[in-house]
Formats: structure tokens, sequence, C-alpha cells
């Protein structure tokens, strides 16, 4: 049957769908990034990087490994929404090596102008953006429109970043930083808040059980998203930590409160579910730690990692490992051993959160983290390869 799929396509598979290349660049990318950051810190590994090497790692895992799942996740989504045919074959390779650029002239940002640099780096989410929004509105699915808002603005969180790299306004890396994940927790407030509900009353529903125990409310909803990305110009006031303390905690307790209501523990049976309300658990304890770190005066490295390493680590490999399975055509049943992907990514931000709260030894919990972390994805990767390379399993293309 795989066969005569493949000569009914002339599609090379892994370019069938956008999950296929985007979600295997997020692990081979996530894996190799953490894994060479640790060897830079520890083991002497040198970069040819022509920018802070901290700020090149913070940008790599915000603007490369993120961007990648957003990617797929919103090119494979949109079909869903609209109906639209899929991006695939040479314009979806095209897009693919736009990322991939970005990310060869950042690791070699020390031997090439840093306006070339830039250059390459922030051509990808625009043409992303751009894609998607045409998509969108001319299948009149304006509701979704605002994550191509968000794709722009983390266009320009980007390009703050790269003015700080070029020394144009050093403070632009930092800012740009902050930025990019107060829109990121946001971009997951949106998905992560559609999906984690209505898949877990689906499964409820599937099992017998009572879909009515998961509750949802869209006045809640709404208020979650705009207190969420209320951080955005409340942390541009440099200089008034505190109010942007005050937002992320009405941000945190929106969201905590929506997470209680959707009652994720009737799904502990199931870890494709109870990994997706793990994680937007993570993004509510970064939420508190943020609005806790000018008050308490804790490290901002503790919210920031319990909403990448936490939060992104976790709800990227979720959603990656569910869509990889119903977007094949395979049952959605956890693979043999994919459970050790969720231990290993939960460890990761556990223990990088307890270095950067001083709960820890720092050299030994960040390579424990890192392990765990390069772990979580080199597994993902090697039960998903064979996923994501061959057709899907009921014959059908994409």
């Amino acid at each position: 049957m795989e066969r005569n799929a493949q000569r009914l396509n002339d599609t090379p598979v892994l370019l069938a769908f956008p999950f296929r290349p985007f979600f295997l660049l997020t692990g081979l990318y996530g894996a190799a990034l953490v894994a060479a950051w640790v060897a830079f810190l520890f083991a002497g590994l040198a970069l040819p990087l022509g920018v802070n090497p901290a700020q090149w790692h913070g940008h790599e895992m915000l603007f490369g490994f993120v961007t990648a799942a957003i990617a797929g996740f919103l090119l494979t989504a949109m079909c869903n929404w609209t109906g639209a045919p899929p991006l695939k074959g040479k314009g979806l390779a095209a897009l693919a090596l736009l990322w991939l650029a970005g990310r060869v002239v950042m690791w070699a940002s020390g031997v090439l102008p840093l306006w070339l640099v830039a250059a390459v780096d922030l051509s990808f989410l625009p043409a992303l953006a751009v894609y998607a929004g045409r998509v969108l509105v001319r299948y009149q699915n304006h509701r979704n429109l605002v994550l191509i808002g968000m794709l722009g603005m983390l266009t320009l969180a980007n390009a703050l970043t790269h003015l700080g790299f070029s020394g144009i306004w050093r403070a632009g890396a930092g800012v740009g930083e902050v930025l990019a994940l107060d829109l990121i927790a946001a971009i997951m407030v949106v998905v992560g808040g559609r999906i984690t509900p209505a898949f877990t009353a689906n499964w409820l529903r599937f099992r017998g059980g009572s879909p009515e125990v998961v509750r949802r409310s869209d006045a809640l909803d709404a208020w979650a998203l705009r207190l969420t990305l209320l951080m955005v110009p409340a942390d541009l006031l440099l200089g008034w930590p505190v109010v942007g303390a005050v937002v992320a905690l009405l941000a945190g307790v929106a969201n905590g409160w929506r997470v209680w209501q959707w009652r994720g523990w009737h799904a502990a049976a199931e870890p494709l579910l109870w990994i997706l309300h793990l994680g937007m658990a993570w993004i509510v304890v970064a939420l508190l730690l943020k609005a806790a770190t000018p008050l308490l005066g804790l490290n901002p490295a503790a919210w920031m990692h319990a909403l990448g390493a936490g939060a992104m680590g976790t709800l990227i490999l979720g959603v990656m490992t569910r869509v990889s399975l119903g977007h094949t055509g395979r049952p959605l049943t956890l693979p043999k051993g994919a459970s050790l992907i969720y231990a290993f990514v939960l460890l990761a931000g556990l223990v990088r959160l307890a270095a950067a709260l001083d709960l820890a030894d720092y050299r030994i919990s960040l390579t424990i983290s890192a392990l765990g972390w390069v772990l979580a994805f080199a597994i993902f990767l090697v039960l998903y390869w064979p996923i994501l390379s061959r057709p899907r399993a009921d014959g059908r293309p994409g």
C-alpha cells in the first residue's frame, strides 16, 4: 500500500505536509543546540560566534528551535481550520530551507557580517506570516489572524535582538528576548487553550465518560490571552519592573484558573493528554515566578527557564507526539518507550528551574537538565522518524 501511495503522489513523503519536516527539524535542533551549549560551557567547545554566547543561546532557542515548532503546527492546523490544501513540495522545502539558512548564519556569525546574519535570520518569520495570513484571509478564517499578528510582533522582537548584536542598541538583545518569551507564552495560551480542553473532552466522550467535567469559558479564555499579551507593553516600560510583575500575576491567576477548570486529572490515564495539561501548568508557574521576581529578588532566569525548559519543551513535545500520530493515520496511542520523552523533558525543566533558584549545584544541575532535554528530543527522533518519514498508515495522501 505504501508503494502505491508513493506512485500516486510525486511529492516526497517528507514534503507532503508541513509537520513532517518541521517537527523533525525541531527535534534535531532541540537536541543539537542544547548539547552544543553545554559542551561550550563545560567542555571547551569553540563556537564561531560574533555575538554574546548567552544571548546567542537564548536567541536560537526562541527564534530557531521554537519557530520551527510553531511553523510545523500552524501550517498543519490551518488545513483543519480552513479546509485549504497543505503547503507541500517545493514551497514547503523553500520555507524549511529559509529557516535552516537562519540557523547557519547564526552559527557562523563570527565570520559573516552581522548585517547579513540579521537579514537572513529575519526573513523566516515574515515569510511564514505572509503565507499563513493569506490562507486565513482567503478562507475567511479571521479568528486565527491573531496568531499572524503575534508572528509579526515576534519578528519585531527578533529585530531588537539583532540591534543588540550589532551594537546599535545594546539593550535590544535583552529586551527582544523578554518580548519573545512574552509572545511565545501568548501563542501557547492560544494554541494550548484550544486543543487541551477539546482533546480531553473528546477522549472522555469516546471512553463513555462525562466530557462536561471539562469546563471552558470564552470570557476567561479572552482575559487569559489579553493579560498575557499585556506583558509585552508592560515589559517595555524599562525601569518599572513592578508594572510587569503585577500584569504577570494577573495573567498567572487567569491562566491558572483556566487550567484548573479543565480538570486534567480526569485524563491521567492518557499520556498524550496529561502532558498537555502539565505543559499549560508550566506556563502558570512561569508567570507567577515572573511576578515574584522583582518583589522577592529572584533570579530572572527562574521564570525564563520555567517558561522555556518547562512550558515550551513540554508543550512542543506533547503537541508533536500527538499530531504526528493523528496526521499520519495512526491510532492516538503513544508508541512503546515514548513515555520516556515526557519523563526526560519534565526532568529537564524541573532541574533547570532548581538551578536558577540556587536550590542545587549549578554545574551539576545544568548538566543533568541538558542531558534530560537532549535525551527527550533524541528519543523523539528515534521513535518518530519512521512515523514522519513514511507514508500515512491508512494510505491517504499527506
